[in-house]
């Protein structure tokens, strides 16, 4: 190591150089003298070509339907095409119908039971007095009997009757009778009034009054079914109208991707623009792309879902049909407080009429079986009027005076009977008082029990069932509150990012800023556009919920569930 002092100036300085160092230098200094050829530069390397063909746009083609056959469907065309058809709401009806015609049974209880028995009789019987009028050792007679009757029960104090009339004509072989053959009539009525039990309230009131509320307890389950539908619908609507909106944003940002590709060749030919940023305008088209063919997934799924709401089969015309929402998105909540949110609730839930009318029917019990601790006391009242007529026997007319023995009224046919029954000339009536009282009366405690059991079991019910419908409300209020929110943040979002694009657009165009920048920008706007299309859906979404947490459903889009 040798070193070597340098001055410049009023300084000096000193520098260490190595042997080989030195060396080097005075090699360099030499060749500096002598003549050496110059060297043949490399080639400058050739520019890659980075233009590719450009992709045509994607089709709009979808499994399934054909897209020359559009069917641009309003909100309330869909309600009315999923109530009509919906397989669950045809079920619901069938179950009203059903409770409809079980009161309607019910109430059959107090129809008039009408009978009538006929029947033609031979009979002989042994006999082996003489006075008993046998001929050899029998008596044979013979009767064509005709009755008819009518019986039921009388709506008001549980009372019960009856009218029965009975005829016939009898012949016999007893030399002793003094008519034949013989017409007897009578002509019954029979009435039974409840003293106690039963008298107030009965089986067979209960039972109407029971069937009367399961009929609104169906109709509340119908109703319940239909605003659960068009909840459902309303959701599949929006959900299908943002993915077709949410489609065209994405189609609309790919053809701006391929304006700037335009854009980008035109600008690489002036050599303004580097080659390389045509291969970034390229990758941003086929990113798009990508979000161009899952947005027309999205609309595929969304479009069958409401479809599978609306038709009643695969059959129907519409399926192969694609589905256009016109309705236009609405961009204002309802405004109404907690406290009007929850009072709307508890009177428009058809859950807590649901649960009232359950109360009503365990009350309905718990009075009937209170009455039936009670006595069975009984009233009753039979009275009988009979008529009898026939053709006098040579038994009838006494030997000695050669007079018949038989009442002028009594000789005569068929009719003649009757008249003497009209005439009441023998009537026939009973009053009485039955009185029946089990020991103990034990099954009658045990019902009414079970009873009063229900009642507070039905009342725990409603209480969380009122607390679960609050809660509802109360987070239908929140999301419409927070959707609200999110749709100005979203919508501010998109006007800033718009307007971020468009100045970056203008700084790329004027060379202060870079194209990797502008792609950022126009990946921002289209997040934010979808964002924005999103909010609203989500809006109108919870609105639709809000609707039903409060039971303004049917209301609201003048939907009426008819008995």
């Amino acid at each position: 190591m040798s070193l070597i002092h340098i001055s410049i100036g009023s300084r000096s300085y000193g520098l260490k150089f190595s042997l080989g160092a030195a060396l080097l230098m005075l090699g360099l200094a030499a060749g500096a003298v002598s003549q050496t050829p110059t060297p043949t530069p490399d080639p400058m390397p050739v520019q890659p070509n980075l233009a590719l063909p450009s992709s045509p746009m994607p089709s709009n083609e979808r499994i399934g339907v054909n897209s020359a056959d559009t069917l641009s469907l309003t909100l309330e065309s869909a309600i009315e095409m999923a109530l009509k058809n919906n397989n669950d709401i045809d079920s619901s009806r069938n179950d009203s119908q059903i409770t409809d015609l079980r009161l309607d049974g019910a109430r059959g209880v107090y129809d008039p039971l009408i009978t009538s028995d006929n029947y033609y009789e031979r009979a002989s019987t042994p006999t082996a007095s003489a006075i008993g009028g046998a001929v050899n050792g029998a008596v044979t007679q013979t009767r064509m009997f005709n009755s008819a009757g009518v019986s039921g029960f009388t709506p008001a104090a549980g009372g019960s009757y009856s009218v029965l009339f009975n005829s016939s004509r009898t012949t016999t072989s007893n030399t002793n009778s003094f008519l034949n053959p013989q017409f007897p009539s009578s002509l019954t009525f029979n009435y039974t009034q409840p003293l106690l039990r039963d008298r107030r309230f009965d089986g067979n009131r209960r039972s109407i009054e029971i069937a009367k509320r399961n009929r609104s307890i169906s109709d509340a389950q119908l109703r319940v079914k239909a605003m659960d539908v068009i909840a459902g619908v309303e959701a599949a609507y929006w959900d299908l109208t943002f993915a077709l909106r949410n489609l065209q944003v994405q189609t609309d940002t790919l053809k701006q991707a391929k304006d700037q590709l335009e854009s980008n060749k035109r600008l690489v030919e002036k050599g303004v623009l580097a080659p390389i940023e045509i291969v970034a305008a390229n990758a941003q088209i086929s990113t798009f792309e990508q979000t161009v063919f899952l947005a027309q997934e999205s609309v595929t799924r969304a479009e069958n879902t409401l479809k599978t709401l609306l038709l009643p089969d695969r059959s129907s015309p519409e399926w192969a049909r694609p589905l256009t929402p016109v309705t236009p998105v609405s961009l204002r909540s309802p405004v109404m407080s907690l406290d009007a949110a929850v009072q709307t609730a508890m009177k428009n839930r058809p859950e807590v009429e649901q649960w009232a009318t359950t109360e009503e029917i365990n009350k309905i019990d718990e009075r009937y079986y209170r009455d039936q601790k009670k006595p069975q006391i009984d009233l009753y009242g039979i009275y009988t009027t009979s008529g009898l007529s026939g053709t006098e026997t040579p038994a009838a007319f006494n030997p000695t005076t050669g007079l018949s023995r038989v009442p002028a009224n009594l000789v005569g046919g068929y009719f003649n009977s009757l008249g003497n029954l009209l005439q009441q000339d023998y009537p026939t009536f009973r009053v009485g008082v039955s009185i029946s009282l089990p020991w103990g009366n034990r099954t009658a405690k045990a019902n009414l029990g079970q009873t009063l059991v229900e009642a507070e079991r039905i009342r725990n019910l409603r209480t969380q069932a009122e607390q679960r419908i609050e809660a509802e409300v109360r987070n239908a209020l929140q999301a419409l509150r927070t959707a609200e929110a999110r749709l100005a943040s979203a919508t501010a979002a998109r006007t800033a990012s718009e307007e971020l694009y468009a100045s970056e657009q203008r700084q790329f165009r004027g060379g202060t800023t870079t194209f990797y920048l502008v792609l950022q920008r126009q990946t921002d706007l289209l997040v934010s556009r979808s964002r924005e299309l999103q909010a609203q859906t989500d809006l109108n979404k919870a609105i639709s919920e809000f609707q039903r947490a409060i039971g303004n459903t049917l209301a609201v889009n003048n939907v009426t569930v008819s008995k």
